[in-house]
C-alpha cells in the first residue's frame, strides 16, 4: 500500500488542527537534545503534530534497558539512537525534514549545532548535562525558546507533573522533585506524561500561546 501524498497528509492534519495552526507547525523547526525517554517521545509527538523540521541529537546507542520507556524496538538494539529514531519518525511523518547528529553536545559545539532551530527541547537524562545545556542556551543564545524537564521518576501522581514558565523563553516541565536516586526508577507512563508536557509546550509556543 502506497503512503499518502504530502498534500494528503497536510490536509488531514489541517482538518484536525485548523489551517492556520498547521501552517505554523509545518514551518517550525525544533531541536531535540537527548533521545531517551523524554526526547524520543517528544520527537514522536512533534512529528505526529506535523512539525516541519526536527533536529535530533544524541551520541548513545539503543540498549535493552531503554525499552521500558523509550521509543525503540528490540530489533534496534545496538543501533545509534539517531538512526533508530530517524527510521521511526520517517514512518510516522514521511515528509518531515529530519536532521540527525550522532554526537555528544558540549559547550564547544552547541552554538553551531543549534544554530538553525528556534525552539530547543532539553531531554537529557543526567542533571549535569541538563544544567550545561540550560545554562549555555540562557547565557549564549537567549533568543531561542528552551523547553526543559526535571522530575519524572517513580510512582507519584501524574498530576504532580506540570509545565512552568520560568522566563519569557524558558519553560520547565516535570514535578521538580523526583529523581531516580530516590530508589524508584523511571516508569514509562510518567516519563511519557512529562514528554507530552514538553511536546505540548513546544506546540503552544509555535502557535503563539506563551502563557501556561
Amino acid at each position: 500500500m502506497s503512503i499518502p501524498s504530502r498534500e494528503e497528509m497536510y490536509a488531514a492534519l489541517a482538518e484536525r488542527h485548523g489551517a492556520e495552526l498547521q501552517e505554523k507547525l509545518s514551518s517550525a523547526s525544533v531541536a531535540v537534545c537527548g533521545l531517551g525517554g523524554l526526547g524520543s517521545n517528544t520527537a514522536i509527538a512533534l512529528a505526529r503534530a506535523g512539525v516541519g523540521k526536527l533536529h535530533i541529537i544524541d551520541f548513545d546507542k539503543v540498549d535493552i534497558s531503554n525499552l521500558n520507556r523509550q521509543q525503540y524496538f528490540p530489533e534496534q538494539l545496538g543501533e545509534p539512537k539517531t538512526e533508530a529514531l530517524f527510521d521511526t519518525l520517517k514512518r510516522i511523518a514521511p515528509y518531515c525534514e529530519i536532521k540527525k547528529d550522532c554526537v555528544r553536545l558540549s559547550e564547544k559545539n552547541m552554538k553551531q549545532l543549534l544554530s538553525d532551530e528556534s525552539i530547543i527541547a532539553e531531554a537529557f537524562d543526567k542533571a549535569d548535562q541538563k544544567a550545561m545545556l540550560v545554562n549555555y542556551v540562557l547565557e549564549n543564545i537567549p533568543e531561542k525558546y528552551l523547553v526543559s524537564a526535571s522530575g519524572m521518576a517513580g510512582l507519584a501522581p501524574s498530576n504532580m507533573i506540570t509545565t512552568k514558565r520560568i522566563a519569557s523563553r524558558f519553560y520547565m516541565c516535570g514535578d521538580g522533585v523526583s529523581d531516580i536516586a530516590d530508589g524508584m526508577g523511571l516508569i514509562s507512563s510518567r516519563v511519557l506524561i512529562c514528554a507530552a508536557h514538553q511536546a505540548h509546550a513546544i506546540i503552544r509556543i509555535i502557535a503563539g500561546e506563551y502563557e501556561v
